[in-house]
């Protein structure tokens, strides 16, 4: 009886596959997309556990176990390149999480289409702007002998700030330019959660006599807290990365204590110095790392009474 069971749940299991086999059809390219340039490449992983040479290849070199890992461990370089990487992401998110939200909402209470639509645009552009550009923008701005901002305090009987050769204004000059390309980009979805918010409620609100900014604390912010809390948690979970472009072109070797960090430390020793074993160990730890603290943040928010992602 339990077999005759199975095999009518095969069976009408492949009778739903082919009744809706055309968008599984649809479906192919997608799987096979990923089945090779994902999962496939996944195997690579298994050089953090060699001794990698690039003329015997993935499949003869010879297996060290954790021998890779020790040897980076060990390395000083590492540890200050994960505590520049902790530092500048914490700095980042501290500002612009915040920032973005608040934006939101300001664009949210714009009641002209238009206007709203044309300031949306120029929020959104600085994304698509190559960090090359923005370096270069950064460059000309803050260079301590010719840029604007020092030529500008100079005029006006101040002294010449170091933007880009000391530690701290540099922090300071990366979170600057970090917000400005990405807050309008990280707005849309703030934006998308906050037309959903039912307008009777704020109907009802008014002629109970909330003002704007209560309307704004006890309607809008508990209305997109579940939103909130994901982004937070994403957000969250790339702290020990970091893109290679920005501190890569910002930085410089009179900054290098803050400048170097995870992402321009695994260049340089894979790349400059091809040491491909090292490099992919830093990267599988990465990972490693990024899904513990993703499981750590998770928990605390369903700890709290939010829903989480996991």
């Amino acid at each position: 009886m339990e077999s005759r069971m199975k095999k009518g749940g095969v069976k009408y299991t492949l009778a739903k596959v082919w009744n809706y086999k055309w968008i599984y059809l649809m479906l192919l390219p997608v799987i096979v997309y990923f089945a090779v340039f994902r999962y496939a490449p996944m195997y690579g992983v298994t050089i953090a556990f060699k001794d990698y040479n690039i003329f015997k290849g993935v499949f003869e070199s010879p297996w060290v176990g954790l021998d890779v890992f020790q040897k980076i461990f060990a390395n000083k370089n590492f540890w200050s390149a994960i505590k520049n990487t902790f530092a500048l992401n914490f700095i980042t998110l501290g500002v612009s999480f915040p920032l973005t939200i608040i934006v939101s909402l300001m664009l949210n209470e714009l009641g002209n289409a238009k206007f709203k639509k044309i300031t949306q645009s120029i929020f959104y552009l600085p994304h698509f702007v190559s960090w090359v550009v923005v370096a270069g923008i950064a460059s000309n701005l803050f260079a301590l002998q010719d840029g604007a901002v020092n030529m500008l305090l100079q005029r006006i009987g101040l002294e010449k700030i170091p933007f880009l050769s000391s530690n701290g204004w540099w922090i300071f000059t990366y979170v600057v330019c970090h917000v400005w390309k990405e807050i309008g980009w990280g707005t849309i979805i703030y934006l998308a959660a906050l037309t959903g918010v039912d307008e009777s409620l704020y109907e009802a609100a008014y002629l109970d006599g909330a003002t704007k900014f209560q309307r704004l604390i006890y309607i809008t912010l508990p209305s997109i807290k579940s939103v909130i809390v994901t982004m937070l948690l994403l957000s969250l979970s790339k702290m020990m990365s970091i893109g290679l472009d920005a501190p890569l072109l910002l930085g410089n070797s009179k900054v290098m204590g803050v400048s170097e960090v995870i992402s321009t430390y695994t260049y340089r020793i894979g790349i400059q110095k091809a040491l491909y074993s090292e490099s992919t160990a830093i990267g599988l730890f990465q990972s490693v790392v990024n899904i513990i603290i993703l499981v750590a943040a998770d928990r605390f928010a369903k700890l709290i009474g939010e829903e989480g992602i996991l």
